[in-house]
């Protein structure tokens, strides 16, 4: 009889082992909640594998194409992996892109308007989302009106007025509509703002009006230094829109030599095409336009490494992931 209770009980030891590693095995690929499974985490690690290669693959294949030479161009078994490195179709972009120049121009623009917007959209941000004045709501909407309008509906106007003024051909039509707010998204930049004034208590400036201090006072001694986050987006979608814009160049500055970096490529495909036209096509056209391209898009990068953790922070505050 105790032999039968012992089997009996091994048995059911047995039993109690095989349930809990079952239910442990289904724990580890369902997991005890929906999103901690390992088939869920296999799951979204092969969406976001996937989509860093949709965005990665044109990026590598610029750095690849640039660096091959006349031997791997010609050479169909070369796709991704060259034989051999060579730089001088960054040399020959460098040269036709008149990159110095180029550079500095886009540079003064791109950081000048940057600088600008922040201060003039801050403002104006700040006034929709503290101040109460006449007309408030309807001066948001035609805000919001400006937003959606696209800008081809007011460039001749435009290139008309500066024409007249003397500002043809010259960055000034870019730079400094940014005083006033205006210029590339600049409503958009109102809005970032006041969405983000709209989420700070306002005992702070129920405090500061106890202290004596005006709207003025408040705004830059508290809540402009508050507001690094949403002054790193604005500053980082400013710069970027402004550097790879070619819009509103080609508009303004149609006639002038001295043009920024996204004019530049656009005349140096111009060429490389008219003189494919002229010669028959060249094995050195694509390289030489992924090296103009990589040149281009170096600048940007760089300035998105050294601000990307303040970037991630200031996009969750500020109310664009919303």
């Amino acid at each position: 009889m105790e032999r039968v209770l012992q089997l009996f009980k091994k048995r059911q030891l047995a039993d109690v082992s095989i349930r809990d590693r079952l239910i442990s095995t289904k724990y580890f690929f369902i997991g005890k909640e929906a999103d901690k499974g390992f088939l869920f985490r296999l799951f979204l690690y092969l969406i976001l594998i996937d989509t860093a290669f949709i965005y990665l693959k044109p990026i590598l294949y610029m750095v690849i194409t640039m660096l091959k030479d006349a031997n791997n161009m010609l050479d169909s078994s070369v796709i991704w992996v060259p034989r051999s490195l060579y730089t001088g179709h960054l040399q020959a972009a460098f040269d036709m892109l008149k990159f110095k120049t180029a550079f500095f121009y886009s540079l003064t623009i791109s950081l000048s308007v940057s600088i600008l917007q922040i201060i003039s959209c801050s403002i104006a941000g700040y006034a929709f989302a503290r101040l109460e004045f006449p007309l408030k709501k309807l001066l948001f909407a035609a805000l919001i009106f400006t937003f959606i309008m696209p800008p081809q509906l007011t460039i001749l106007p435009s290139i008309l007025m500066f024409k007249e003024i003397g500002w043809a051909n010259t960055y000034l039509p870019m730079i400094v509509p940014a005083i006033f707010g205006h210029g590339l998204k600049g409503a958009l930049f109102v809005i970032i703002f006041r969405q983000f004034f709209s989420t700070l208590p306002k005992e702070l400036e129920e405090a500061a009006r106890i202290d004596g201090a005006n709207a003025f006072r408040f705004f830059f001694k508290v809540m402009l230094p508050i507001s690094k986050s949403a002054i790193i987006v604005v500053f980082l979608f400013s710069f970027v829109w402004n550097w790879n814009d070619f819009y509103l160049p080609s508009m303004y500055m149609s006639g002038s030599k001295e043009v920024p970096l996204s004019i530049s490529l656009a005349k140096l495909a111009a060429s490389l095409s008219a003189d494919e036209a002229q010669g028959g096509t060249s094995i050195f056209s694509e390289p030489i336009k992924m090296a103009a391209s990589f040149l281009i898009i170096v600048p940007v990068l760089i300035v998105y490494g050294i601000a990307q953790r303040w970037f991630v922070e200031g996009i969750e505050r500020t109310g664009l992931v919303e």
